[in-house]
């Protein structure tokens, strides 16, 4: 019995053969479709151009104070929204500008880092700002726009899932995009 043992373990060393060999790196390759925009014009103040790829329009929800209204567009194919904010002016512009920048930065306890990007389009009279947000933070881009007299729009995007940078990274990279669009196709309809 005993020489049975040690002939089986003598055949178990000698049966794996070959030395392993470490599995090459990969990366997690997520293609999304070419962006095609298609101008859009709600009850809002302004229109702009929206991805296809985007739901279409969710039920604009009006808030119980009548201040702001709010316009989701959803990517469920990205399992993420971009959530949009009208807010009219009003002499509160300041009050605004605090808060969307209030909003961005409560966000540097998750964050990697933010950056800003300023955003003049002078002839359309829209000007604003747009936060890169990197990290494991729950939103991964913010922006506001606005005429500076009467209008003022924030942005923000959001995915369905807990923030793991890594993971969302192609999603959240291809939404900027479309964010960045939304910026440059904002028309007032005054």
């Amino acid at each position: 019995m005993k020489k049975l043992a040690i002939v089986l373990l003598i055949v178990m060393c000698y049966a794996c053969g070959s030395d392993p060999i470490p599995k090459p790196k990969a990366y997690l390759r997520l293609e999304y479709p070419t962006p095609q925009y298609a101008r859009i014009s709600t009850q809002l103040p302004f229109t702009f151009d929206k991805n296809i790829l985007a739901d279409d329009l969710s039920q604009i929800k009006i808030s119980r104070d009548q201040k702001s209204v709010g316009l989701d567009l959803n990517y469920s194919q990205l399992k993420g929204t971009i959530y949009l904010t009208y807010k009219s002016v009003n002499n509160n512009l300041e009050d605004y500008l605090l808060d969307a920048q209030n909003i961005t930065q409560k966000h540097t306890q998750k964050a990697d880092e933010i950056t800003e990007q300023k955003f003049i389009d002078a002839k359309n009279r829209v000007y604003g700002m747009f936060y890169e947000v990197g990290g494991n933070a729950a939103s991964q881009s913010q922006f506001y726009v606005t005429d500076s007299i009467n209008h003022f729009v924030t942005g923000s995007l959001y995915f369905y899932a807990k923030p793991n940078y890594d993971s969302i990274l192609p999603a959240a990279d291809y939404l900027k995009k479309d964010i960045q669009h939304i910026m440059e196709t904002i028309k007032w309809k005054e």
